[in-house]
């Protein structure tokens, strides 16, 4: 079994535990990482079609504009074999926002600590901003955002032959405690 890693950056962030024994190729547009494809997930389709098992794309689809997202969401299912599935998770912003309403956070308040340092709001909404000025590189950037329901609307937009081909999830589903959590929340 093969899964393509979009957008994870290094290989020392994990991904979830049910991929244990996988063959896992990790692609990412920052060499930095040392990725084993480097590339755009906007250009997925220069790929070979049909090779991967499972897309597992964590925290990345809302690095791109709305309707780039709909190039990155074809492209999985280019890559993916015909009974293969894509793993999507991405912030919750409809949690995000009941959650600073309801707490009357500032934009620039803490919701919680990651390994990286402090997380914002503004963070969560427009990208880690501590990485954005440190690397240079817009690509860190938040360009879009989903709630459960947008995100589902974005792969039904996309013509996915069915909703099977994709497993989302948004940060906050199923988890109340969502931002307190001093683990790693938004993995």
């Amino acid at each position: 079994m093969r899964v393509l890693n979009v957008g994870g950056n290094s290989r020392m962030i994990p991904i979830p535990p049910h991929y244990a024994g996988w063959e896992h190729l990790l692609l990412d547009i920052d060499p930095r990482g040392n990725p084993d494809v480097v590339c755009d997930a906007r250009e997925l389709t220069s790929l070979a079609a049909a090779q991967f098992d499972a897309v597992y794309c964590s925290h990345n689809l809302e690095h791109y504009y709305k309707h780039d997202g709909q190039r990155v969401l074809r492209g999985f299912l280019h890559v993916l074999r015909d009974d293969g599935f894509a793993e999507i998770r991405v912030p919750d912003l409809d949690a995000l926002m009941q959650h600073v309403v309801r707490k009357k956070m500032d934009i620039e308040d803490v919701l919680y600590t990651s390994p990286d340092g402090p997380i914002t709001p503004r963070d969560v909404l427009y990208g880690h901003g501590v990485e954005i000025e440190r690397s240079g590189q817009d690509f860190y950037a938040h360009k879009t955002g989903f709630t459960e329901k947008s995100l589902f609307r974005a792969i039904w937009r996309d013509g996915a032959r069915n909703t099977a081909h994709f497993a989302c999830s948004t940060a906050a589903k199923g988890r109340s405690d969502w931002l307190a959590d001093p683990g790693d929340p938004f993995r």
